[in-house]
């Protein structure tokens, strides 16, 4: 299939699966002074004007262990290590991340959503997979530094996996929420927080991470669906996390074909991009195919993969 071709057939895919997506997955929207969401997905996202601040891998390898040393310079599991923040933006309102402020390196921050809502159990227990440990097993055995935008049901389905991760140096693990509600209205019919609700949200999410024994986790919150206005930058501010959201939208959610995915990638990375990706093989089946394209090729451009919080340190 040629170049076009493909894109042609990305692009109906996406269209026709887009509500879908939003309410499923960290995909797609910033704030809006209208009030609703501005798709994201299959376009380059821009910088929100609201905003404060603004992957078949045939063998695999084993997660690295965690570097000795005394038990007292160790992170308290499950807590949000220490990583670079943004400050907060006028009267205190939680900072907006997109994009590295440096935009002359070579650096690429991928990123992958580990979405799970709350009321998703019995479509786990009946056999559907929201995790994608052939993703996290490529990522290691190529060696790319990542962040992981984790649920805490998805901790909570997977407490084995969200250990391996949050234990892994290769890794950190940032909020997505503990429900994947959404944090504004309207947002793709997901069902929504109110301030309060919202605030004690974001914790669940991080005692559900330690809980499962994560320890390499950062001070960084992903809306779910993407959407979120001023009042919900209120609601978190006493959270002190920087939300994190992206300049380059991958496509992954729902894609059939992965060298749609890896061409959309590749045309969208410039220096200090963060890409928004998913870790769940029920909503995103190609990614891990496609990031064994992606990645080499991003290196053979001369780049380097980073975590967000090495990219927001630049």
């Amino acid at each position: 299939m040629t170049s076009s071709l493909r894109k042609a057939a990305a692009a109906a895919v996406l269209s026709g699966a887009l509500g879908a997506v939003l309410a499923g997955c960290g995909g797609g929207a910033g704030p809006s002074n209208g009030g609703a969401g501005q798709a994201r997905l299959g376009a380059s996202a821009t910088p929100s004007a609201s905003a404060s601040a603004s992957a078949s891998a045939q063998a695999s390898a084993p997660a690295p262990a965690p570097a000795a040393g005394p038990a007292s310079a160790l992170p308290r599991a499950g807590a949000p290590g220490k990583a670079p923040t943004l400050a907060p933006g006028p009267g205190g309102l939680t900072p907006v991340f997109e994009r590295a402020r440096q935009k002359t390196e070579k650096t690429v921050a991928l990123t992958f959503d580990a979405d799970m809502t709350s009321d998703q159990g019995p479509r786990a227990a009946g056999g559907e997979h929201f995790d994608n440990p052939r993703l996290i097993d490529t990522l290691r055995a190529l060696k790319v530094p990542s962040t992981v935008f984790m649920t805490g049901r998805w901790a909570e389905e997977y407490p084995d996996q969200a250990k391996s991760i949050g234990t892994d140096p290769n890794f950190e693990i940032a909020n997505h929420s503990y429900s994947h509600h959404a944090f504004k209205s309207p947002c793709y019919g997901l069902p929504t927080l109110d301030g309060a609700a919202a605030r004690a949200d974001v914790d669940r999410a991080f005692d559900a991470f330690r809980k499962a024994g994560a320890v390499n986790t950062v001070p960084y919150f992903r809306f779910p669906g993407g959407c979120y206005d001023d009042q919900a930058l209120r609601a978190l501010s006493t959270a002190k996390v920087t939300a994190v959201q992206w300049d380059v939208v991958s496509g992954d959610a729902f894609a059939k074909d992965p060298d749609a995915v890896a061409e959309q990638v590749l045309a969208g990375v410039k220096p200090g991009s963060l890409v928004v990706m998913h870790c769940t093989r029920s909503a995103a089946p190609v990614t891990e195919e496609a990031i064994r394209t992606i990645v080499p090729e991003l290196r053979k451009r001369g780049y380097r993969f980073v975590k967000v919080s090495e990219l927001m340190g630049t």
